[in-house]
């Protein structure tokens, strides 16, 4: 990879622009330090090296010892941009992110995930390997398919699943030939219980708390930090963007890490959690009594 990547006379600044990540996770990415593999990360990496189709195919040999897929082809709207202005900016943009204390990532219209920083990195940590559920490959499918999702997303089903789903519903209905849009769709409709969610769960919600309440921008979750000094903290999701990253179809998210309003400021203590809400807990799929 190095090798490569010298003989295309580029910086490890240069390739991290052109993947979209951070600097650091580059050099993670050129040093072996990588928690698994994904046919997207190869593909990407082929396409930043500017690998033939032969080197492509040993790429894929030597990181998993298997073909690259053979029908593959990247879509026009998920090539690296070409304005070199733009690339600049991602690259910039990265050092920007990595700045930031709180966990930042960047996605698009189908939550595919552009670019992170470390402390996203360190709060899914813990998260196994899955072939297309990472959450830096994309956060939707993280959220709806990962086993290990609800060990870090408190209130996974409520908080999470439900809203973001309604945002998929909204996306999907604007976009109803988009591949990607439709491939989650598909698996959402492998899922028994995605699938009700989806279909009774997701309309009963938002009769209930209106459209605004899948708004992510502003919205209040709480997350289980793998780091004991943070444990169970709240979160407010805070989405923007800029006149690049709209030219880009990206927007930023993230996850500002505090206490509950009324309770101390600060990490809550291993063991002690937040107090909940009394009253009953919101369900996906209504009951039939409802």
């Amino acid at each position: 990879m190095r090798q490569r990547r010298e003989e295309l006379g580029l910086s490890q600044e240069d390739l991290a622009a052109r993947l979209r990540i951070s600097v650091r996770a580059y050099g993670n990415w050129e040093r072996g330090l990588v928690k698994e593999w994904t046919d997207r990360k190869l593909l990407a990496l082929a396409e930043a090296l500017e690998m033939s189709e032969r080197q492509c195919f040993w790429l894929f040999r030597v990181m998993v010892d298997r073909d690259p897929p053979p029908t593959w082809r990247a879509a026009e709207e998920n090539r690296l941009p070409d304005d070199p202005a733009q690339r600049d900016y991602l690259c910039d943009y990265a050092a920007l992110m990595e700045a930031v204390p709180y966990p930042s990532f960047l996605v698009d219209h189908r939550w595919d995930v552009a670019l992170t920083n470390s402390a996203f990195d360190k709060l899914f940590q813990s998260v196994r390997p899955h072939p297309t559920a990472l959450p830096d490959d994309n956060f939707l499918r993280f959220v709806l398919f990962h086993p290990d999702a609800a060990a870090v997303l408190e209130d996974h089903e409520p908080a999470w699943c439900v809203p973001l789903l309604a945002r998929f519903a909204t996306a999907l209905a604007g976009a109803p030939d988009d591949e990607g849009l439709r491939s989650i769709r598909q698996e959402v409709a492998r899922d028994p219980f995605m699938e009700a969610a989806y279909r009774y769960g997701v309309p009963h919600w938002l009769s209930t708390h209106g459209a605004d309440a899948a708004e992510q921008d502003g919205a209040v979750r709480t997350v289980r930090h793998p780091d004991p000094g943070w444990g169970l903290v709240r979160c407010r999701m805070v989405a923007e963007s800029s006149r690049m990253l709209d030219a880009m179809g990206l927007t930023r998210m993230t996850l500002i890490l505090s206490a509950p309003q009324g309770l101390p400021a600060g990490p809550v203590r291993p063991g002690q959690g937040y107090p909940h809400q009394q009253g009953a807990r919101l369900r996906a799929v209504p009951s039939l009594g409802d």
